[in-house]
């Protein structure tokens, strides 16, 4: 019963790096690309920066994106 239970928790905790790896792809996609990202990745980037609190910067933005890349790239090489 605990396999079953660790593969689960396993499978469910790879769901959500994948979404938030995604998330984060579709934001960067908006700053290379600004306006002209198309509908889906502008609506994308406008409701992560309304969660975010207000709006922030691209350039502080961009930097976020990349320290989240940086943590999780280190999280799987451990």
């Amino acid at each position: 019963m605990m396999d079953l239970l660790e593969k689960t928790r396993r499978f469910l905790w790879l769901f959500v790096e994948l979404g938030f790896l995604t998330i984060l792809s579709l934001i960067l996609i908006y700053l290379i690309l600004g306006d002209n990202s198309g509908g889906f990745v502008k609506s994308v980037a406008d409701n992560v920066m309304k969660f975010a609190g207000g709006m922030p910067t691209p350039s502080l933005i961009g930097i976020g994106v990349i320290l989240a890349i940086v943590y999780l790239v280190m999280q799987r090489l451990r």
